[in-house]
Order: structure tokens, then C-alpha cells, then sequence
């Protein structure tokens, strides 16, 4: 039985993950920065900061997936929340790498998590793809510090697959929530001008991807783990009010009132790029839901 072996398995991404990767006869160990959770089986301690890890943890691990990181929703981005966002993820992909190489792990494959970020938040007709430059804001800035640390494995020889993933979206979860709440309250309206692009992704389909991360060897570099569907803020404020039979005819939120609220980070809404999945495309990857229209509330 292959061992895998996540981080951040305490998010949304990552109890799915390990749900389904137990469902398809893996052993599924997880790290966690609370020492109380290392009580139960299958947890194991880490702390990035202090370059803590247990390295029982990675004894005879095959694969590591790289899901955690600090949210980048959760405060204003100080320059101290700034660092905090880099460092949480290149930070953690460093421990791992120099503890695999330390302990000489033969893994056989390095998955990290990354962001459609990558390309910049760009308002405008351009399709990204995987082949496409880097952006040039924090996120962007981010994402690029992301990948380079991810690609150490790479050059040590161990397969490295970099998941490029949109806003992640399934019943219940907290982004397709935040998004919900001005519908259901009856005030449903387009965020900034509207225009701009949302790459997403159901979280069924994000896990299979990563599941396919694993099992197809041909997999390496950057994939864009997002749907098939181009779709801007306004066109899916619309769907979502339709599926809860809720009006939408709000005027648009003013960018400049977002960027009041939220400072900087006003940005992760008020601009979006168009990104595309071609490589998923080219593989012949099947999507479970790959319209918001399919999308279950």
C-alpha cells in the first residue's frame, strides 16, 4: 500500500483529499501544527517556523502532497501578513525538501499546491495557460516564490507536479459562502465592475486531479487546476441568485469601496484573470462538474 503523506489536511482541500485517497487504498498520513491532534493515528507534528518536524512522519513515504499555507483571505495585508503569506509556504516546502533529503526518502512524487495567482490578476480578454509568464503583484510574486521552492524536488530527481488551482468551489464551502451571503440576504449584485474573471474549480475534481497527480507518471511542472468554464463575476453573481430564486439587480459594489474595506487584498475580487486548464484538456481529464450551472447548492 502506497503511503502519501499531506499538509494543511485539516483544510477544505485536504479532508477531502484524504477521504478519497483512503477510498482508493492509500495510507494517508497528515501533518498538523497542533500537538493535540498527533494523539490520534495517522497525524504527525511539523512546525515550519521552528523547522519542527516528526520524522516518523516521512519514514517510507512514496508520495507528498503540499497543501499548507497561510490563508490569504484572513487580514489586511500588512507587510508583516505579507511575509506571513510567502513564508508559510515557501517556508514549509523547504523543511520538507530538507528533510527528505536529509533522511534520504525515495519519493517517488512531490505534489504542491499553487494558485492561478501565478499569472497576475489581469481584467481583461487574455487566456493564460500553463505556458504563459508569471504576473507581476504580490500574489504573482508569491506564487513564483511558491513554485521555486517546490522545484527543488525537481532538480534532486523526484517527479514534482505544481497545482495551479482556482477559487475552489462545493457545497458549503467558505468561499462559495462569503459569495452567498449578499444573495440569500436579498442584495445580489456584481462585485467592482464585474468584468473581471473568477478561474474556479469543484472540489471533487480538484481532488481527482491531485489524485491523477499521483498515479500518472507522465505528470510534471505547472498544471491549471481550474474548470473548463470562463465565467466573470458578474455572470456567476447571476447564476448563483438564479439557483437560489433570488433577485439580482443591485447595482455593482464600487472597486473603490472593496479597496476601502479590504485594502490591498481588495484586489483577489475586484480583478481576475481568464485561465484555462489545457493541459487537464490535452490529457483527456473528465470533469464531475464543469459548469457553475452543474454546481449543487
Amino acid at each position: 500500500m502506497s503511503v502519501v503523506l499531506i499538509t494543511g489536511a485539516s483544510g477544505l482541500v485536504g479532508k477531502a483529499l484524504s477521504k478519497l485517497l483512503t477510498a482508493s487504498g492509500y495510507s494517508v498520513r497528515k501533518l498538523t501544527t497542533q500537538r493535540s491532534l498527533t494523539e490520534r493515528e495517522g497525524f504527525f507534528y511539523w512546525n515550519p517556523s521552528t523547522m519542527e518536524l516528526d520524522e516518523k512522519a516521512l519514514k517510507g513515504v512514496d508520495y507528498i502532497i503540499h497543501l499548507a499555507g497561510s490563508s490569504i483571505g484572513a487580514g489586511r495585508w500588512t507587510n508583516k501578513r505579507k511575509q506571513e503569506i510567502e513564508e508559510s509556504r515557501t517556508g514549509s516546502a523547504t523543511l520538507l525538501f530538507n528533510k527528505v533529503k536529509e533522511l534520504k526518502i525515495d519519493l517517488k512524487a512531490f505534489i504542491s499546491s499553487s494558485a492561478t495567482g501565478y499569472y497576475g490578476s489581469s481584467t481583461s480578454e487574455t487566456i493564460f495557460d500553463e505556458y504563459s509568464p508569471a504576473g507581476n503583484d504580490f500574489l504573482a510574486k508569491v506564487c513564483v516564490a511558491w513554485e521555486k521552492a517546490a522545484d527543488r524536488f525537481q532538480l534532486e530527481g523526484i517527479r514534482t507536479v505544481k497545482l495551479r488551482t482556482g477559487v475552489v468551489l462545493a457545497k458549503g464551502a467558505p468561499a462559495l459562502e462569503k459569495m452567498l451571503l449578499p444573495i440569500k440576504l436579498g442584495i445580489g449584485g456584481p462585485l467592482g465592475n464585474g468584468r473581471q474573471y473568477m478561474p474556479w474549480v469543484y472540489l471533487g475534481d480538484l481532488c481527482r486531479m491531485y489524485l491523477r497527480a499521483i498515479e500518472d507518471e507522465t505528470m510534471s511542472g505547472a498544471w491549471n487546476a481550474v474548470a473548463p468554464q470562463h465565467i466573470t463575476n458578474r455572470q456567476l453573481m447571476k447564476s448563483l441568485a438564479l439557483k437560489l430564486h433570488k433577485p439580482f439587480f443591485f447595482p455593482p459594489v464600487p472597486a473603490f469601496i472593496l479597496k476601502i474595506l479590504l485594502g490591498e487584498m481588495a484586489i483577489i475580487i475586484t480583478d481576475g484573470s481568464r485561465v484555462t486548464p489545457r493541459r487537464f484538456n490535452a490529457s483527456g481529464f473528465t470533469y464531475e462538474i464543469d459548469t457553475i450551472e452543474d454546481l449543487q447548492l
